[in-house]
């Protein structure tokens, strides 16, 4: 019995519920169409007419002039922080592989390159900090040679 009550319960709320939607489906129908709809592009303003012989860019970067220690500093300070690292003195160093072979045979080890290359930069290291500064990596410049070219341009 308890299930036929309920059952009729059910079945009266849906009807309810049906009924009420029905209805408000047809009042929205009978409504006055809807208003015209906004257009979704606005209008396109009017392009200015100009002519581009009378435009001016921003001037271009002006380069500074580096002097020969400074292009000489900047060629082993590979990360600009103006220090250089005993692994960037390493680490630039290969040219000078040949000239550090004594017997000749063109067999160097690394360590005995890097040996060499250490000592030269614990040498220029005047305070002992691990860091050449612009002032200390100056005195590892290479000798120049006093020789003068045999030509007469």
């Amino acid at each position: 019995m308890r299930q036929a009550i309920l059952g009729a319960f059910v079945a009266l709320v849906l009807a309810g519920v049906g009924l009420f939607w029905w209805q408000g489906r047809a009042q929205v129908e009978a409504a006055a169409p809807p208003p015209e709809p906004a257009p979704l592009v606005p209008p396109e303003p009017e392009i200015p007419d100009s002519d581009a012989g009378d435009l001016q860019g921003p001037a271009p970067p002006e380069a500074t002039e580096l002097t020969r220690e400074e292009r000489r500093f900047f060629r082993y300070d590979r990360n600009r922080d103006r220090r250089i690292t005993r692994n960037e003195m390493l680490s630039s160093r290969t040219a000078a592989f040949r000239k550090l072979d004594k017997d000749g045979n063109n067999l160097l080890t690394f360590e005995e390159w890097a040996v060499a290359t250490v000592d030269r930069f614990e040498n220029a290291d005047a305070n002992g900090n691990g860091e050449l500064s612009q002032a200390e990596f100056a005195t590892t410049a290479p000798k120049r040679s006093n020789r003068r070219s045999n030509c007469r341009c």
